[in-house]
């Protein structure tokens, strides 16, 4: 039974999402991902077109799946991108599709799979968050906020749809090394600013640094595949390295000015003469 269940995982053309759709393939689940390229059969996962900001692409590929399958007991969240740079500088443009992309591209995909999941009287969504959901990362301060977001929704949600037996999930990984380096959107305005541009640069390296010696994405797979797998998951799980899921674990017993000192100290950002 297990083995038969339908799986929708978005942003599954790279990171992330490319090696966790192909492990729960590999583990017999029914998969099908999304991106925004061309659709296409990948190893056992169907690849289907989609742009999560888009609300119609949205609710047209979950009908496409529910007329093929008749259901989708899982839904994994996990397209998103980053953009890099001064709070202060980040254009209305930069603003909206950071939080158009990591934060309304849930809600618009829970809100297209969420009346089957209801009719059924079944279902689990597993939404990826970041540590940076639960402490604001400088010069990440949109990435944060939508990531924020989602762990607000996430919350509201779990009880709202908890009378119909539909579970909830939020991971929160630490620095992996994925593609997702590589592709960060960085802000010009602030690489160019006289007063930003050096406290900027130099957080980005140790940011850089940290994702380019982070975990393989495998053990974040790992983790994903056992979420599908339990029948009542919990709702928070923390994945990455210990340093990092250890401090995100202590935060909340710790004062909010040690924990901003440690984090301004870990970033290299200091007061200007």
């Amino acid at each position: 039974m297990r083995q038969s269940q339908v799986i929708l995982i978005t942003g599954a053309s790279s990171g992330f999402g490319k090696i966790s759709a192909q492990m729960l393939a590999d583990k017999g689940y029914i998969v099908y991902g999304t991106s925004r390229n061309t659709e296409r059969i990948d190893n056992k996962v169907t690849i289907l077109q989609m742009d999560v900001t888009d609300k119609q692409s949205v609710f047209r590929t979950v009908e496409r799946i529910i007329c093929e399958q008749g259901r989708i007991d899982v839904l994994i969240n996990n397209a998103g991108i980053g953009i890099s740079g001064a709070l202060e500088l980040a254009t209305s443009e930069e603003i909206s599709i950071q939080m158009n992309t990591n934060f309304l591209g849930v809600v618009y995909m829970c809100q297209a799979v969420l009346p089957y999941m209801r009719e059924a009287r079944n279902g689990k969504i597993i939404n990826i968050s970041s540590i940076g959901g639960r402490m604001g990362i400088p010069y990440q301060g949109f990435y944060s906020a939508s990531k924020f977001a989602v762990e607000g929704y996430s919350e509201a949600l779990a009880m709202e749809v908890y009378p119909f037996n539909i579970h909830i999930c939020l991971i929160e990984p630490g620095d992996f090394n994925t593609g997702f380096t590589a592709n960060r959107n960085i802000s010009k305005k602030t690489l160019l600013h006289p007063e930003y541009s050096n406290a900027f640069t130099q957080a980005m390296k140790i940011i850089e640094h940290e994702e380019i010696n982070g975990s393989s994405p495998r053990k974040f797979a790992k983790v994903l595949c056992k979420l599908v797998d339990y029948k009542h998951p919990p709702f928070r799980t923390q994945v990455g390295a210990w340093k990092q899921t250890i401090f995100l674990r202590c935060k909340k017993w710790l004062p909010a000015k040690f924990t901003q000192t440690v984090l301004r100290f870990y970033y290299n950002i200091k007061k200007m003469d």
